[in-house]
């Protein structure tokens, strides 16, 4: 039973681990605060959706940008510095958001401003968070802090939008930025504790930041590991994103009850707390790239027995269980990728995965919501978990490393 639970090994012996977990846990509380209010301000102001939709485009991109160009900076110099200045940036564009939420007439334009400034400087510092973790925790034990980081990003999607919506109700937008606000400043605060973190070597130092992310993509497509860690990643991306058709599947199945709606936004999240809190397992697997494949089996199979189901408490539990899989995933993915990466391109491959996230989650729920349009919600679930099945299965038969990926140690391609 002792391994079912979550593994809290790296916050008990590294100390650079518990900053980060602390400053994590913290920033995407005051994150997720932002990120509900935002939106309910911008509506309020313009009365679009479109705008709302804009504002999200525009953060997404400068998200994009801040990854891609942490990548090269966490391979230059101390991964320190960059962190707490990327959080410093944060504070900046905090600032504005609460004085510009305080004044008689708040301005459009200093929304967009402060949410791309957000963005782009929550892609640094998740970058460079992703690339010192087996620095401070040793490979050994990369599963267990992927489940620590899991769960404080399902954490901050359950409670954060919960507490921003109470907030925003009683004491309003400027109470609701001005705690943000302070998340933000306890961050950069807490980070300032970690000790110097500089790469492995200057290898991207001389280099222009073309070249040296060239030279973290031909890593990528030259390790069979890493490739397949990709690959197999875009399966439940692209195919099994059902976010885009919940609203969809609550009216046509459920009488369109709002709370319905927001069981189903819910229920993954839920499942993918109850994956990182049981995951101490996921550290001791002889074979992590099978269990890996089963992983994302299970989150398409839950996608397609919702695409299935006509009852909404099994509607939900199978959307807990696709949650569950796709947290396992993660776990395993960043575990994976961490350990056959050497330090000196850690900031780029882990800028390149994310970049991946980001991009293949908003096109998988843009191929769910036309799909679903011309398709059919039903067709569109079940064929895509049972694509993503597919797709799982053939990238792991056909690459050999990823069958026999370990996390315990750099793998040679």
């Amino acid at each position: 039973m002792a391994t079912l639970f979550l593994d809290l090994t790296p916050l008990r012996a590294s100390r650079g681990f518990r900053v980060v977990f602390v400053a994590r846990t913290v920033s995407l509380f005051g994150i997720g605060l932002a990120q509900v209010a935002l939106p309910v301000q911008v509506f309020g102001l313009t009365g679009s959706s479109a705008q709302v939709g804009l504002v999200s485009l525009a953060m997404a991109i400068a998200l994009l940008c801040g990854t891609l160009l942490g990548g090269v900076l966490a391979d230059r110099g101390d991964r320190r510095t960059l962190i707490v200045r990327a959080r410093t940036l944060a504070i900046a564009a905090g600032v504005v958001l609460l004085v510009n939420a305080a004044v008689p007439s708040p301005s459009l334009g200093a929304l967009y401003l402060a949410d791309v400034v957000n963005g782009f400087s929550g892609g640094l510092s998740s970058t460079v968070l992703m690339a010192v973790s087996p620095t401070l925790v040793g490979r050994a034990h990369l599963p267990a802090a992927g489940a620590l980081m899991t769960l404080t990003t399902q954490v901050g999607m359950i409670v954060s939008p919960s507490v921003g919506g109470l907030l925003i109700a009683g004491p309003g937008l400027t109470a609701t930025y001005g705690i943000a606000v302070a998340a933000a400043v306890i961050t950069a605060v807490t980070l300032r504790a970690l000790p110097s973190l500089p790469p492995a070597s200057g290898s991207a130092e001389q280099r222009h930041p073309v070249h040296a992310m060239a030279e973290g993509l031909r890593y990528v497509v030259r390790t069979p590991v890493v490739l397949g860690l990709m690959v197999i990643d875009l399966f439940p991306m692209l195919l099994a994103m059902p976010n885009a058709l919940f609203p969809a599947v609550a009216a046509e199945r459920f009488g369109g009850d709002p709370a319905v709606t927001g069981l189903f936004f819910t229920a993954p999240a839920i499942g993918a707390m109850i994956a990182a809190l049981t995951s101490g397992w996921t550290g001791s697997l002889r074979r992590p790239g099978w269990v890996l494949f089963g992983a994302i089996a299970l989150w398409g199979l839950g996608v397609l027995g919702f695409g299935l189901s006509s009852v909404v408490w099994l509607a939900v539990v199978l959307l807990a269980v696709s949650g569950f899989g796709d947290a396992v995933s993660e776990i395993l993915r960043r575990a994976l990728i961490q350990s056959a990466t050497p330090d000196e391109l850690q900031g780029r491959v882990s800028s390149l995965w994310l970049s991946q996230a980001t991009v293949g989650s908003a096109a998988g729920n843009t191929v769910a919501g036309f799909a679903g349009r011309f398709l059919g919600t039903g067709v569109t679930l079940v064929a895509g978990g049972a694509l993503c099945v597919a797709g799982a299965l053939a990238t792991t038969l056909s690459t050999r490393g990823l069958r026999a990926a370990r996390t315990d140690a750099t793998l040679e391609s």
